[in-house]
């Protein structure tokens, strides 16, 4: 483990006034959502898509790094040129999604645990030898009447441990995503209950591994209601509670903290991360690591008219800007 440069990476991911762009969608997700905007899902399709999301001009002005999928971590342009090469000659650091997907937790029906740990040094050797500077791994917990329970929250703790301990060795940054869905009718008060234990046993369980936190990246959910829930909450309850959560939960020696989109609407997303900036300083780095939240115009776009590729790298940075102005708390709706 090299420490130093744990550090160093980790800084420039968080360089203000920048975030990180998930582009990381599984086969699956990815088809789900061209299927809905009637885009055939091929590879050709993939990349073709892929590309203008890597090559959008001055991206890199509001964007640190990406985090890619391993089909698009080895994928080019139509000039033959790598989508790691275009991010490398752009400053922008290359991430990969190295968790293989959720599987249902033993004896516990409806939770998930998150699989990928065989064969992790491996990929993560591959993938650093392409130029990959930091690692995600997501863990996923859904809020009912008896779940999340200890034993999911344990078991997802152990495995982002070891792979944030793996992630250090090679001197790669491990960001570790414990998503707490925003599925369910639950109130405001309850994510914050569940999302404070979760992050208590996370933290206990990497310390206890050993895992050197200044060089580890918390990718987390708001604390907000649930998409079903009868009260909704507005921008300035959901910063309130979700700082509340981090300052008590996080440790302050952490890298940074950024945000999933989480299935909120574009500009929620957007409008509540720049609530959270309107006080005083925070003890940590805190902006912004979004796909869909960023990704979805462009998307939209670009499957009406696959042509017309600058319409939609325009879009795509138009969101990255708001989200960057957002992360200082300049963004005005």
């Amino acid at each position: 483990m090299d420490k130093i440069k744990l550090i160093e990476i980790t800084a420039r991911l968080m360089e203000s006034p920048k975030g990180i762009l998930a582009i990381d969608e599984s086969l699956l997700t990815c088809g789900k959502r061209f299927e809905t905007l009637g885009v055939p899902n091929t590879e050709e399709k993939r990349r073709d898509y892929r590309e203008l999301l890597v090559t959008a001009p001055d991206i890199e002005k509001y964007i640190s790094g990406y985090i890619f999928f391993d089909e698009t971590i080895k994928q080019f342009t139509k000039e033959k040129r790598t989508f790691t090469s275009i991010l490398q000659t752009k400053g922008v650091n290359i991430g990969i999604k190295v968790d293989q997907g959720l599987t249902d937790l033993s004896l516990h029906p409806g939770e998930k645990i998150t699989q990928g740990l065989d064969g992790l040094s491996e990929r993560l050797k591959e993938y650093k030898n392409m130029g990959a500077t930091f690692a995600k791994w997501r863990a996923v917990y859904t809020i009912g009447e008896n779940t999340p329970s200890e034993d999911c929250m344990r078991e997802n703790a152990r495995v982002l441990g070891k792979y944030a301990a793996l992630c250090q060795e090679f001197s790669i940054v491990p960001i570790i995503e414990p998503e707490v869905l925003i599925d369910g009718d639950h109130n405001i008060e309850k994510c914050y209950e569940v999302t404070s234990k979760n992050f208590d046993i996370i933290f206990a369980e990497m310390w206890k591994l050993g895992v050197f936190i200044p060089g580890v990246i918390l990718k987390t959910s708001m604390i907000l209601p649930g998409k079903d829930a009868a009260e909704k909450a507005s921008p300035e309850k959901i910063a309130e509670a979700t700082l509340r959560c981090l300052k008590a939960h996080v440790p302050v020696g952490i890298g940074g903290i950024v945000f999933l989109s989480g299935g909120q609407a574009d500009e929620d997303a957007t409008l509540n991360l720049n609530a959270m900036h309107q006080g005083e300083p925070l003890p940590w780095p805190l902006t912004f690591s979004y796909g869909r939240a960023i990704q979805n115009p462009a998307l939209q776009s670009w499957a009406k008219n696959p042509e017309d590729i600058n319409s939609a790298q325009e879009l795509l940075v138009q969101m990255a800007r708001n989200n960057s102005l957002a992360s200082i708390g300049e963004y005005k709706k």
